[in-house]
């Protein structure tokens, strides 16, 4: 019964694309076109993907979302011994804009020390990407992640209470 139902669904559906207006292949390429070309060159060519060891003492993990879009944004950064940022990685789970800003919010943060890094502002990432409107909140996680990022690692580099002590 269950796999009548199925096939009655399939044939349908078939029936109902078969229906449909045909589009030219130029008009379904046209949405490609919404994105700026540094939103594409960025998603097409992501900088600094991958992940660095969260349990190191020098590196710094931020993680943040959005629950209205579902992007999931994890930026890290490594700091030399003199607060130099020497290395950054993403993973981000979302739309294209959402890669791109976290693509050149990694590009950006490299070579900064710690304090120059929490200058960088979301409407610097959306300026540089020229991210519409609609897509501000994918530049405002790039900035949330770099913030987070920047805590942990400021809050590895406090000592314990227990070791406090023993000094």
């Amino acid at each position: 019964m269950a796999a009548a139902g199925v096939g009655r669904l399939r044939r349908a559906a078939s029936a109902l694309l078969l229906r449909a207006p045909r589009l030219p292949a130029r008009e379904l390429s046209a949405p490609a076109r919404l994105y700026h070309k540094k939103v594409v060159d960025h998603y097409e060519n992501p900088r600094n993907v991958g992940s660095l060891d969260k349990t190191s003492k020098n590196v710094g993990t931020g993680l943040v979302g959005a629950p209205a879009c579902g992007d999931v944004m994890k930026l890290q950064i490594q700091v030399d011994e003199k607060g130099k940022i020497v290395d950054a990685r993403f993973k981000t789970f979302g739309c294209g804009s959402a890669i791109a800003s976290s693509s050149l919010a990694t590009e950006w943060v490299k070579g900064k020390t710690v304090e120059e890094a929490l200058t960088i502002k979301n409407t610097d990432i959306a300026k540089e990407l020229c991210l519409p409107p609609v897509k501000l909140h994918c530049s405002m996680l790039a900035e949330d992640a770099i913030k987070a990022a920047l805590a942990d690692y400021k809050l590895k580099q406090e000592p314990k209470t227990g070791e406090a002590k023993k000094k």
